[in-house]
């Protein structure tokens, strides 16, 4: 029920941010266009954007609205996810998960803030370097960029930057739970490596400015990971060594009780049974007249040694005299 509640107050707000986000589309889109429309100012060529299609821009407004919501509305499903999970989990484990659930979005953040500053003014340089002019080529070859063609390219490239940005928070909270270890991803490096690089051959657009400015800031963000991981198991070894320092058994009675330096007596033995070495003490004379002294009952293992004596001794006397019989009937 608590579950379902706060799912629903999600896409409630998800619904809302989108109407806004729809809203407010055209000022949205016009923001993502300003890196482009900044190179074709210095590159040159044709300053401007197409469609083809009759309803190509109406459902362009429809990305931008969905791509907006997402991001508006991903601090408020965390925040009642988190408030779903948190009562659930120990005092410690809410300290270790916190820190990483605020540097999430950040991270997040990040990543789209160095597509648009960084990636996107270096990529569309390099890219628009292609066009050529009427002294160049029989016929001028410029760009007609289309406007869902662009948005799609813009929100990849920053959805990607976003969740690989996400690599430490995910390899930390690994190193923190024992699944990885610093040493295994310090020894795994350079297939890491390798693995970032395909990753961001796939991701970005066909050209090596593109995937060197999503790989490097992976390999760097590996090697940040790495000296997380290290921070993580050293603050697990520490936790686990409280947890065993705090579970040590206490003894029950003390120092006082048995003494300094004494070892504590069996749980079974008592004063009855007599000292290790010596004979029992002579019982004292009863005079005539008092009644005799009510015997306590034996224990347990020495009534049952008792018995089982007296049944051998009786068995033997039997067995001698069925002999002594035998004997005398047999005598000449």
């Amino acid at each position: 029920m608590e579950l379902r509640t706060r799912l629903l107050w999600s896409a409630l707000f998800f619904i809302v941010a989108f109407f806004v986000c729809f809203w407010a589309a055209q000022y949205i889109y016009n923001f993502l266009l300003i890196p482009l429309a900044q190179t074709m100012e210095r590159v040159g060529g044709s300053q401007r954007m197409i469609f083809t299609a009759i309803t190509e821009m109406f459902f362009t407004y429809v990305k931008v609205g969905a791509f907006g919501a997402v991001i508006v509305s991903f601090p408020i499903f965390a925040t009642q996810l988190w408030k779903f999970v948190a009562p659930g989990l120990y005092r410690h484990e809410k300290r270790a998960l916190l820190p990483f659930l605020l540097l999430s979005p950040i991270l997040f953040a990040a990543g789209g803030a160095m597509v648009y500053y960084v990636v996107m003014p270096m990529a569309w340089e390099f890219l628009l370097g292609f066009q050529t002019t009427r002294a160049e080529t029989v016929l001028p070859i410029q760009l007609e960029a289309k406007v869902g063609e662009y948005l799609s390219l813009v929100m990849r490239l920053m959805l990607a930057f976003g969740f690989c940005f996400q690599m430490p928070v995910i390899l930390t909270l690994l190193a923190r739970t024992g699944a990885v270890s610093a040493d295994g991803l310090a020894r795994g490096r350079k297939y890491a490596i390798v693995f970032i690089f395909i990753v961001a051959a796939v991701l970005t657009p066909p050209d090596v400015i593109s995937q060197l400015l999503l790989a490097l800031p992976m390999i760097v963000l590996y090697e940040a990971s790495v000296w997380a991981a290290k921070l993580a198991e050293r603050a697990r070894r520490k936790s686990l060594e409280r947890e065993e320092a705090a579970g040590l058994p206490q003894p029950v009675g003390g120092a006082s009780a048995t003494g300094a330096g004494s070892t504590p007596a069996p749980a079974g033995a008592s004063a009855s049974a007599g000292p290790v070495s010596g004979a029992l003490p002579a019982p004292a004379p009863a005079s005539p007249s008092a009644p005799a002294p009510a015997q306590a009952p034996a224990p347990v293992a020495p009534r049952a040694a008792a018995l089982s004596a007296s049944a051998g001794s009786s068995w033997l006397a039997r067995a001698d005299g069925m002999i002594d019989e035998t004997d005398f009937n047999h005598s000449p």
